[in-house]
């Protein structure tokens, strides 16, 4: 099996209501680069990047992609780098990949996603299977809040929980006063069996304030403190002085930053990403390399539609690290059954089928590849 070409379509899928974080504040969520890669045996495989442009790491370390930027970097760089190949190879691909493009793991996380789709069709095997194996079947979901105003978080959280969801995420990391008074009343709101984590997305200015308000938020109960400053070395700084464990997300894009981290004992845990270390093949080696520091997980994202989010429960399936209650979307197409806040972010999405969400878990497709399949209507109807 060889590759031939690609397609790559640029989508917006109307978001269920607007959703922002400390980093961002303007961009849609939903705006997603689509991808699909052909080859000569009639078979084809679908990735998607998720790409924003004020996402990247702490001091110009990493730096946002779009949708567009991936479109041109795939079409004029990846697509000529791997074509003729073998998508089973993943990680030749990677090394051709790697040598024309310098960075830009979101496009190529595209076309990682697309070829593991391939080659698990070829070999009539889930995308899990090709990482290893199943340690689970699917990931508890994480309801992610994002920033609105304290009651309508109340509001929403409350539906979510009734719902099935079992920890909520409250973005945080603009107003210190705000980010205490939610986690107050919203452990007053669903109660003490459901698990709260915040996430400051970097957003406060100094460590002193991301201490403050950490220990002002503790006294209600944190399962854990999630990037609230920018960097490693600050991190390990909020790490020193809060109760609850921290975990790294914009400071954990590569296996290299996992030995950063923990030189530093700047978190015990980490969001580990499809997209961010360049697709599931660089997955798996920063995952394997922190299990080996004896960092855990979660599986984190860009609220993907149903392509990447399949991606993302098949990397949460394989390994064993992730352990941690995750913001896996529950994929839903309009009109189908399923909840109506609970990890639901869009009105509708690119893939036929819902994922089962079950006992507060989104469960991993089944079937061969990423095991769903694209609505060719929808990317029309979405298309920009």
């Amino acid at each position: 099996m060889k590759i031939t070409g690609c397609e790559v379509s640029l989508v917006a899928v109307p978001p269920r209501r607007e959703h922002t974080w400390a980093s961002k504040l303007e961009t849609p969520i939903g705006h997603h680069a689509i991808v699909r890669v052909d080859t000569d045996d009639g078979l084809s495989g679908w990735g998607e990047a998720p790409a924003i442009a004020t996402w990247g790491g702490a001091h110009m370390r990493y730096y946002g992609e779009t949708p567009e930027t991936v479109k041109h970097i795939t079409e004029a760089y990846l697509l000529p780098a791997v074509r003729g190949l073998d998508p089973i190879d993943v990680g030749v691909l990677h090394a051709h990949m790697d040598k024309v493009v310098k960075g830009h793991p979101y496009a190529k996380a595209a076309v990682d996603i697309a070829c593991h789709d391939l080659a698990g069709k070829a070999l009539d095997v889930p995308v899990w299977k090709l990482l290893g194996g199943a340690h689970r079947d699917g990931i508890e979901v994480t309801h992610s809040l994002g920033i609105m105003e304290v009651d309508r978080c109340l509001d929403e959280a409350e539906q979510a929980v009734a719902e099935g969801a079992r920890t909520i995420k409250c973005k945080t990391g603009l107003d210190p006063q705000r980010d205490v008074e939610l986690v107050r009343r919203l452990r007053e709101r669903v109660g003490d069996e459901v698990k709260i984590r915040v996430d400051g997305n970097e957003g406060y200015r100094t460590v002193a304030q991301a201490v403050e308000t950490t220990r002002r938020q503790e006294e209600y109960g944190l399962l854990l403190c999630e990037q609230p400053v920018a960097g490693a070395k600050a991190l390990a700084e909020v790490a020193e002085r809060i109760e609850s464990p921290v975990m790294a997300d914009e400071s954990a894009w590569t296996a290299l930053d996992m030995l950063e981290l923990h030189e530093l004992r700047a978190a015990s845990c980490f969001s580990c990403y499809v997209t961010k270390p360049g697709g599931l093949y660089r997955a798996r080696q920063q995952a394997e390399l922190a299990e080996a520091l004896g960092f855990v997980c979660d599986i984190g994202g860009s609220i993907e539609l149903g392509i990447g989010n399949a991606a993302n429960l098949h990397l949460g399936a394989a390994l064993r690290i992730a352990e941690l209650p995750s913001v896996c979307p529950v994929t839903k197409p309009a009109g189908a059954a399923g909840p109506e806040v609970a990890g639901v972010y869009y009105t509708d999405d690119v893939v036929t089928e819902p994922f089962r969400f079950e006992d507060g878990r989104v469960l991993c497709p089944e079937g061969p590849g990423l095991g769903i399949e694209v609505d060719a209507e929808k990317l029309q109807r979405y298309g920009l």
